[in-house]
C-alpha cells in the first residue's frame, strides 16, 4: 500500500511500488489526462508534478511518490473550477491539434511558469525541450506560454 496526496487529495493505491506512477494514476486512480506516450521518459506525455517538480510519470516508480504530492493536469485548475491561466492560453492560442502530448505540455509549462513567470524564448525552449509535440504545435506553444505569463 503507497500512501499519497493526489490533486490535494490524501490516497492508499494497492499495488506494488515498483508500478511506475503512470499507471497507478491512470489504472487505479482513474486520472486519464495524463498520457502513455512513449514509456522511456522521452516524449513527456506522462509528465506530472510531484512536489511541484515536473517528472515523466511513467519512468518515476509508485514507491517515489509515497508521502508526496503529485498534481496531474485534473489539479491544475482552481477547485471552483477556474483554469489556470496557462490553461486558458492553451485555449485562447488554439494550441492542440490531435491534443494527445497536450496534458504534459501544460504540465511543463505549469511548471516553467511557477519558477520563472517571465521566460524568454530560450528559457521556454530549455523548459519544453522533453516534451514532444507531433503535430508540431512548437509555436502556438510558445505563444500560449507568453500570453499565460502576461495573464
Amino acid at each position: 500500500m503507497v500512501t499519497l496526496v493526489v490533486n490535494g487529495q490524501q490516497t492508499s493505491v494497492d499495488v506494488d511500488p515498483s508500478t511506475p506512477l503512470l499507471w497507478a494514476l491512470r489504472e487505479q486512480l482513474k486520472l486519464n489526462g495524463t498520457k502513455f506516450g512513449c514509456g522511456i521518459a522521452q516524449c513527456g506525455a506522462c509528465t506530472v508534478h510531484l512536489n511541484g517538480v515536473p517528472v515523466r510519470s511513467c519512468s518515476t516508480p509508485l514507491a517515489a511518490a509515497e508521502g508526496a504530492e503529485v498534481t496531474t493536469i485534473e489539479g491544475v485548475a482552481a477547485p471552483d473550477g477556474t483554469l489556470h491561466a496557462v490553461q486558458q492560453a492553451w485555449i485562447d492560442a488554439q494550441v492542440p491539434q490531435c491534443g494527445y502530448c497536450q496534458s504534459g505540455q501544460l504540465m511543463s509549462a505549469v511548471a516553467l511558469l511557477k519558477d520563472n513567470p517571465d521566460p524568454t524564448d530560450a528559457d521556454i525552449d530549455a523548459a519544453m525541450r522533453g516534451n514532444i509535440c507531433r503535430c508540431g504545435a512548437y509555436g502556438r506553444i510558445r505563444a500560449a506560454i507568453k500570453a499565460a505569463a502576461k495573464a
